[in-house]
């Protein structure tokens, strides 16, 4: 994991899970902005343009915002939505979900279980064993290679 890019975020952290409630005046400060419109917004980014799209490492996806451990690369699959998509997530409890009615659509959100930034939304389209496909934003996500 680089410091140096979470330096400005002392909330950031790969081993603590405790739930953050923080205002989104700190997440603006601490967060780059295009991840700030996402995580704590709602945005999306476009489809077929994020790193993790086609990306094959082996390892584990971690929430971009704060740190917390979402998926291991084993659960990611090859899909044609344009966005980076798993099939479950690391550990129970690390993703929450909320209705999401936006764009006259009725969808199911993700969000991290630590800090509540958005990552995308999930789908009961996805391949076995769990049918689900969380559909996941790039910029959400950060990826640490396992260590040989």
């Amino acid at each position: 994991m680089n410091q140096k890019k979470h330096a400005s975020n002392p909330w950031y952290s790969r081993t603590d899970t405790s739930k953050l409630e923080l205002p989104d005046s700190t997440w603006k400060r601490v967060l780059p902005p295009d991840l700030y419109e996402v995580a704590r917004h709602g945005e999306t980014e476009r489809a077929f343009t994020g790193r993790y799209r086609d990306f094959e490492g082996i390892g584990t996806y971690y929430c971009a915002a704060c740190g917390n451990a979402l998926f291991r690369s084993e659960a990611k699959f090859a899909s044609t939505c344009g966005w980076p998509s798993f099939f479950e997530a690391e550990r129970p409890g690390t993703l929450a979900y909320r209705t999401d009615r936006s764009f006259g659509m009725v969808r199911t959100e993700v969000l991290c279980g630590r800090c509540g930034a958005h990552l995308g939304h999930l789908f009961d389209d996805g391949p076995p064993p769990t049918g689900k496909r969380f559909c996941m934003n790039s910029i959400s996500l950060e990826f640490e290679p396992d260590r040989k």
